[in-house]
């Protein structure tokens, strides 16, 4: 395995839930992670947000249910201690992300939100806040 760690925005998940292209890069980002190529962190947190914005954007309850079990039993669960930050992301959503990659010593938080890209450069010492590509780039790079 990789020694990625990663934390995917929940967007990523409904661009691969919505995606109808195998080859997206939202989708080969989900199947490198269930084929065991890098970590995937989440808290409790983040799983309840998942399954909140799944559910919203009609993936059926057994779907979400299922992929929330596969999360827990093949990630890796961060224990969140809540901190000031110097830069708040503009979305109160995302800090649960933030937390969990930051918490977790995530290499990666992966996402298309314009939000935490924006405040990116602020914490690229303790993580990479990037768009899927570069991540994949990183991960193909990466000794496995």
């Amino acid at each position: 395995m990789s020694t990625l760690r990663v934390v995917p925005d929940t967007n990523i998940f409904i661009s691969a839930h919505l995606s109808d292209n195998p080859k997206s890069p939202s989708q080969e980002l989900l199947q490198r992670w269930k084929d065991e190529e890098f970590t995937l962190l989440f808290s409790w947190t983040t799983l309840a947000e998942y399954e909140r914005k799944l559910l919203e954007k009609g993936a059926s309850p057994e779907k979400v249910i299922r992929f929330l079990a596969l999360i827990i039993k093949r990630g890796e669960e961060v224990s969140v201690e809540h901190f000031h930050f110097r830069i708040y992301p503009p979305d109160p959503d995302d800090i649960a992300f933030l937390l969990c990659a930051i918490n977790g010593k995530a290499t990666h938080l992966v996402t298309h939100d314009h939000h935490l890209l924006g405040i990116a450069s602020f914490y690229q010492k303790l993580v990479k806040i990037c768009r899927p590509i570069p991540c994949l780039k990183d991960l193909r790079k990466s000794p496995q």
